[in-house]
């Protein structure tokens, strides 16, 4: 519990979580879009607003001037750049909509503030990813690297969560995610247990710190910096093309957040990362006697472990509650883990691959309403199901006996890919995430074994050509696949 206090203490401001009376939550719609749409607004109407001086008055109007931001950035209003921004900022009608869309904390209720609803569906913290822009765009002003990207977008907050939880399960030391009251018009979320320190939304927001802060600061002095609009724009609104869904598009997109940041990161050494960040937290907050205790290497180490497995390893996976999806009929039957099948489905119906999360979304509900309502099952039959969107959609998960394979539906999780494939396969994003991602997932969370088996639904009935002929040619060469 000592270590659990030191952490709060250390935390900037705009990151507690907190017991007390909050500010007041606001009526805003808490979308990316809408977020997107301020900043243009105030673009606007500051022509010639460079964008590192828009992110520093960002930063000022939430309050983010700790001792290891000014360290990495300077302080705010010592940044002779920003001079006059924060008059403009202040003074604007959109004040209290910037106050209360960066402003990150976790209520004694459990609703967390600073987020908001990117249009891929998942949840994002503004805090640290205007942090990871602000120190590329501060690189590339100076032509250096963007020294401090990582302890101001992931490594504080990571560091700090390892060392606060070292009595908690490893699998409950990071997140957890939650569910807004309406996708359509987002206005509180609501984390689905009680918070550590480095919430889903925090992490994710950290990721797209690091990917859009080192793209930034990879862009030479000479050339003009893009608007901070239409940097997020780029990142997190995008069109699919109907195809070939994330196979065509820039690499650099919020569904790829995982896989980008782990290439950014995993060459680094990352369990040195962490103590040099912790080792600066605690210089900066005359704390160094922390690190007299032999435990922090250990912890930090069992922390990034379990960072590794769930950020890295995991796929994003779409929880129930943000596609809508009705209540299980009935009670639920638990597996018994782990499991030694992974059957392999295509949906049929729907025919065409979704491209969005309201698309994905949609088919979830249309898929569930069949299964319980035409064929009176108690929920949707597949353990998970996969989107041409970039994400997998939670069906019964890991732990609930589903109704996908007659006959084994015990003996291995059911997982299908959205559209027909007959005749043409999925696109090679989605492919990916059933064959290489969900199942490096599975084996090391322990809820597949390492040895498991592939098959394809045909292979286990005689009344169905699933996962279509293509699909089902594609999965005969893949390592697990066994006739």
């Amino acid at each position: 519990m000592a270590f659990f206090r030191v952490a709060l203490f250390l935390l900037p401001s705009f990151y507690y979580f907190t017991l007390i009376s909050c500010r007041p939550a606001g009526v805003h719609l808490r979308s990316m879009d809408n977020f997107i749409d301020a900043v243009r607004q105030v673009e606007e109407s500051n022509p010639g607003l460079s964008p590192l001086a828009l992110v520093r008055a960002l930063r000022r109007t939430a309050g983010h001037d700790d001792a290891m931001t000014i360290h990495f950035l300077g302080a705010w209003n010592n940044l002779t750049d920003a001079e006059g921004l924060e008059t403009a900022i202040l003074n604007a009608s959109s004040f209290s909509f910037f106050d209360k869309a960066v402003h990150h904390i976790v209520t004694d209720s459990g609703e967390e503030r600073g987020v908001t609803l990117t249009r891929d569906g998942t949840t994002v913290a503004l805090a640290p990813l205007l942090l990871g822009i602000e120190s590329g765009l501060k690189a590339k002003l100076e032509s250096t690297s963007a020294v401090g990207l990582f302890p101001l977008t992931l490594g504080r907050t990571l560091g700090l969560t390892f060392l606060s939880l070292q009595d908690i399960p490893v699998s409950n030391r990071l997140g957890p995610d939650g569910c807004w009251d309406s996708v359509e018009r987002p206005k509180v979320f609501k984390l689905s247990w009680p918070a550590t320190l480095a919430t889903d939304a925090v992490i994710s927001g950290g990721m797209d710190g690091v990917i859009l802060g080192t793209d930034i600061s990879r862009v030479p002095k000479s050339e003009k910096p893009r608007a901070l609009s239409e940097t997020l724009k780029e990142y997190y609104s995008f069109t699919l093309n109907a195809s070939q869904g994330l196979d065509t598009l820039p690499s650099h997109v919020s569904p790829r957040r995982r896989e980008i940041s782990r290439s950014i990161l995993e060459p680094l050494d990352l369990q040195k990362e962490l103590m040099d960040t912790l080792e600066l937290v605690w210089k900066l907050e005359k704390t160094e006697w922390v690190a007299l205790d032999t435990g922090v290497n250990e912890a930090v180490k069992k922390g990034l472990e379990a960072f590794v497995h769930k950020y890295w390893d995991c796929p994003q996976i779409i929880s129930r509650c943000q596609w809508r999806a009705k209540a299980y009929k009935g009670t639920p039957i638990p597996l018994s883990l782990p499991l030694d099948f992974l059957y392999i489905h295509h949906t049929y119906e729907p025919s065409q691959p979704c491209l969005s999360f309201s698309e994905c979304s949609r088919d979830m509900r249309a898929m569930q309403r069949f299964h319980q309502v035409v064929r009176n099952w108690s929920d949707i039959g597949y353990s998970f199901v996969v989107g041409s969107d970039g994400y997998v959609y939670e069906g019964r998960g890991w732990n609930i006996l589903g109704t996908h394979t007659r006959g084994h539906n015990s003996l291995g999780f059911g997982v299908s890919i959205i559209g027909n494939y007959t005749s043409t396969l999925p696109s090679l994003h989605a492919l990916d995430l059933v064959r290489r991602r969900l199942t490096r997932c599975a084996v090391g969370g322990g809820k597949l074994v390492a040895n498991y088996t592939v098959h394809g639904h045909r292979q286990t009935v005689n009344y169905t050509s699933c996962p279509g002929d293509a699909f089902f040619n594609e999965i005969t060469q893949w390592d697990h696949f066994r006739r």
